[in-house]
């Protein structure tokens, strides 16, 4: 019996190794791609030549090998992989500007980035810097944000409780541990999990890359959580996990905070996404130098080099298919009239409701197979985002390269329920969850672009049917009552800042507005108001959806890639643009990255050494 056992053991391995190994397509991390620093561009008119360059027909190029859908960073990401094997990729993006939730826009003289806040495991040689060191040819510059990167707030302000959240490896539960004397055990023990669950992701990877036969078989054998430890914590909850650690309720909320970042009170949350997070951030934070913006602007001329183009102003109301339901191209909206666009294959990164629910015929949308990753995906929660714009420099006004997560207690699943479960007048005066961030604190080039001013950004949660009676309206003008309400949520939240920020004052504040859930679906295409696509739940986890949900759809040549195929946010998203460039280019990118980081560091040691 056991001999038996063990030789399917052996054959399964085998079979596994063999797609997650696989390399028989093109490989764009073949030689490293960077080039020396250039000059960065300050100038908008000239940016505005690379992200703001408008849709019309004759700017198509000829002989298309590929169309994506939408240009945040899964779609540019996927466009330039592709560039780099000479495919002539062509990104449509429905806003005025490229980058998704990439894009920066301009108020009064001062620059907002919309859904870059700080980016982790950026240690140079690490695979994921390298992979983006690649994606933009060594150009776009990152910059370290101070340790503590993040400042925990707890409680009201009569009672505010301040825990610093360090990078490193050893210095962050080392910090916490001086915070909570007497919880050494729990610290150690949730360091464990954390670092154990996130070493498990690579098996999340082999389900979206391996034959659809053997995904299915370890989703629903069972296999998958005695191979991953990631699997194995899936379906258990942080709430479940962190107090079974810990009856210190502070050091449950510490453990806790970040579950903003996947957008998912602590008891809805997967433990095994929560240690991801925690994971990318251990070894430090980083911002894009010069702004968001740069990271669409580095990208662009590398897909535009290989033949293709990236237009914005270019709305795809459907996908083309042919009789045989293979998908051929495109139909975008010019005015009026529809200009259709053919291609070999056609990717979609306007996420998975949108492509499914708004971009197929009636008939295919009806197809089993399409109603079933529907029916295992659902979306996922509104957010909420406020725009201040300071007179005063970073040390004028106490703003450091850090972050804030501010509660107004530690009891997170109680407060967010009955958050976004109340009447919108009344949540609108207690938001119990703040990110407070200073993205002019964070950019060195801002004094020199922005002198004497500073910017804040404020993300929450807010619920998509509090704003939704005004959908249709018009963006700027939607109306007296929808503006009262808005403020309401600004007034708030703005008292929060004030409070914590004790050299912010209201005679300091030259402009400030905010995005509601519907300003999301306006500008980044949201269809609940949503920042990071479909719902992270504790479902979105299980091995069935993630055997299910790929980067190949049901119908022939039409593919996904993405949040909503891998994981949500910057690093989830380009983690679904290799995913999908796997699967077109039949080998696994993310080894191949993995590779060439490994190629790099041996010759820079090597140069080091002599």
């Amino acid at each position: 019996m056991w001999l038996i056992v063990a030789v399917f053991g052996v054959v399964l391995a085998t079979v596994v190794l063999k797609y997650a190994f696989r390399s028989s397509g093109p490989n764009p991390f073949a030689t490293d791609s960077r080039e020396p620093l250039k000059k960065m561009v300050f100038d908008k008119k000239e940016k505005n030549k690379v992200l703001k360059q408008g849709f019309p027909a004759s700017k198509v190029p000829e002989n298309l090998d590929a169309i994506i859908i939408g240009s945040g960073i899964g779609g540019l990401g996927l466009g330039v992989l592709l560039a780099k094997v000479g495919k002539k990729v062509l990104v449509l993006e429905q806003h005025n500007r490229a980058g998704g939730c990439c894009h920066t826009f301009t108020k009064k003289g001062f620059e907002f980035d919309v859904g870059i806040h700080y980016i982790g495991d950026l240690l140079d040689h690490k695979p994921f810097r390298c992979m983006l060191d690649q994606l933009t040819n060594g150009q776009l510059q990152w910059e370290p944000l101070d340790n503590p990167f993040d400042q925990v707030v707890l409680g009201p302000p009569e009672n505010r409780r301040r825990y610093p959240i360090y990078s490193g490896r050893t210095r962050f539960p080392e910090e916490l541990k001086k915070c909570f004397p007497g919880e050494e055990k729990a610290i150690d023990e949730y360091m464990r999990l954390v670092k154990k669950a996130g070493r498990g992701i690579w098996l999340l990877g082999v389900l979206k890359l391996c034959p659809v036969p053997l995904a299915k078989f370890l989703a629903y054998t069972g296999l998958t959580k005695h191979l991953s430890f990631f699997f194995k914590m899936a379906p258990r909850s942080l709430t479940e996990v962190v107090n079974e650690l810990t009856d210190n309720k502070d050091l449950r909320a510490v453990f806790a905070y970040i579950f903003g970042l996947y957008g998912n009170a602590p008891k809805d949350a997967s433990f095994a996404m929560h240690s991801l997070l925690v994971s990318h951030y251990l070894n430090g934070a980083w911002y894009p130098k010069g702004g968001a913006s740069e990271i669409a602007y580095h990208m662009i001329p590398i897909i535009e080099q290989a033949g293709g183009a990236v237009l914005v102003r270019a709305p795809v109301n459907r996908i083309l298919f042919n009789e045989a339901q293979e998908a051929c191209g495109v139909s975008v909206m010019k005015g009026q009239e529809e200009v259709h666009i053919h291609a070999p294959m056609v990717i979609s990164n306007a996420g998975i409701f949108n492509t499914y629910q708004k971009m197929l015929p009636k008939e295919l949308q009806a197809m089993p197979a399409i109603q079933q990753q529907l029916g295992m995906m659902k979306n996922g929660e509104g957010g909420l985002s406020i725009f201040v714009g300071l007179n005063g420099t970073k040390e004028e006004l106490g703003l450091k390269a850090d972050n804030y997560w501010i509660f107004s207690e530690n009891n997170f699943d109680e407060l967010v329920d009955e958050y976004l479960k109340g009447d919108r007048e009344e949540s609108s005066k207690k938001i119990p969850l703040l990110f407070v961030a200073s993205p002019s604190a964070k950019d060195p080039t801002w004094e020199e672009r922005a002198p004497g001013k500073s910017t804040l950004s404020l993300v929450s949660f807010a619920n998509y049917s509090w704003f939704e009676e005004w959908k249709d309206g018009k963006v700027t003008n939607r109306g007296p009552d929808y503006k009262e309400l808005k403020q309401a949520f600004i007034d708030t939240a703005l008292d929060v800042v004030l409070d914590v920020f004790p050299k912010i004052t209201r005679d300091k504040i030259e402009y400030i507005d905010a995005g509601t859930p519907i300003t999301n679906t306006h500008y980044i295409g949201a269809p609940k108001g949503e920042i990071y696509g479909a719902d992270h739940g504790l479902a979105r986890f299980s091995p069935e959806l993630n055997a299910t949900v790929r980067p190949q759809t049901p119908l022939k040549n039409l593919y996904l890639t993405g949040q909503d195929v891998f994981l949500c946010g910057f690093a989830g998203a380009l983690a679904g643009a290799l995913s999908c460039g796997s699967v077109i280019l039949n080998r696994n990118l993310h080894l191949d990255a993995i590779a060439l980081a490994k190629r790099m560091k041996f010759m820079n040691d090597k140069l080091k050494g002599e």
